[in-house]
């Protein structure tokens, strides 16, 4: 376990064009730009593992390498998001390492977080069912989230002895819902409902079982032919003016947006503009 979690990334040599990536511990499909991350384990509610945390992190470390995935979805198999750390396989293993191994399995879970944020694509949540721990971190780490209502969110660190300080949720979840709804949710580690989620912003909107991964795909579709460039260089932004000054941040999106004026995306839509026509993004 030890080795693993702290190996090098593989995929960052090998696969420029994500297309080719073939998944060990979860499923992975590519058409369109778009990549469907599914967590595969439907008879445990697709619980994480500690291969299945290392795996997803290089996937998404490796994506701000990749030329052709320009979204990812995530989404768990039968009728679940992710119900957290696998109980036997993680939880139980924890209990008997020490001080130094436990430090690097919490590390590298961060470092799952730290990857969603900082790959330059969109990451679209198609959340199901349970959505508890681990899993609603990964929730919490995509940019837009699509719910069901059936739909319950727990952050339950605390129900297991531990503090709701877990995987960024101190800071991620104040910023989307607000500083005392998120620390009702994280010093409780009760389930936030559908209706709450998509009351307090947690979900971008919520739809009926069949309909959310076409939902969530159709807008992943939707983003894919954008100015992609463009919206890589906006996540950036949302995720780095978190630490900035308003004035630092006015100065910083002033750059950002003199390099957007670079690409020729933003001569197409010009161009297209001009002739009366609908732009065709190519993101670069």
């Amino acid at each position: 376990m030890k080795h693993f979690i702290g190996a090098a990334n593989p995929m960052r040599a090998q696969f420029k064009a994500m297309a080719a990536f073939e998944a060990q511990h979860f499923s992975w499909h590519f058409a369109g730009g778009v990549g469907t991350i599914t967590l595969n384990r439907p008879e445990r509610k697709n619980p994480l593992t500690f291969d299945s945390y290392a795996e997803l992190r290089n996937l998404f470390d490796a994506l701000k390498y990749s030329t052709d995935v320009k979204v990812v979805v995530v989404t768990g198999a039968g009728n679940n998001f992710c119900s957290g750390g696998d109980v036997h396989e993680i939880i139980g293993p924890l209990t008997k390492m020490t001080m130094p191994e436990l430090l690097e399995f919490t590390r590298m879970t961060g470092d799952l977080v730290k990857a969603m944020r900082n790959c330059p694509q969109p990451i679209v949540g198609a959340i199901d069912g349970i959505c508890a721990g681990a899993g609603a971190m990964m929730a919490l780490a995509c940019d837009l989230r699509y719910g069901t209502p059936a739909t319950k969110t727990a952050f339950l660190f605390t129900r297991v002895g531990l503090a709701g300080a877990d995987m960024g949720a101190c800071a991620l979840l104040p910023r989307v819902i607000g500083q005392g709804r998120a620390s009702e949710l994280l010093f409780t580690g009760r389930a936030m409902s559908a209706a709450e989620g998509l009351s307090w912003g947690f979900f971008n909107d919520i739809c009926e079982r069949e309909a959310l991964l076409p939902q969530a795909q159709a807008m992943a579709a939707t983003l894919a032919a954008g100015p992609t460039f463009a919206q890589g260089m906006t996540k950036t932004m949302l995720q780095q003016e978190w630490a900035m000054t308003i004035e630092q941040a006015i100065e910083a999106e002033a750059q950002a947006q003199a390099i957007c004026m670079q690409t020729q995306d933003f001569t197409r839509a010009f161009e297209a503009f001009s002739a009366k026509q609908s732009p065709v993004f190519e993101g670069n």
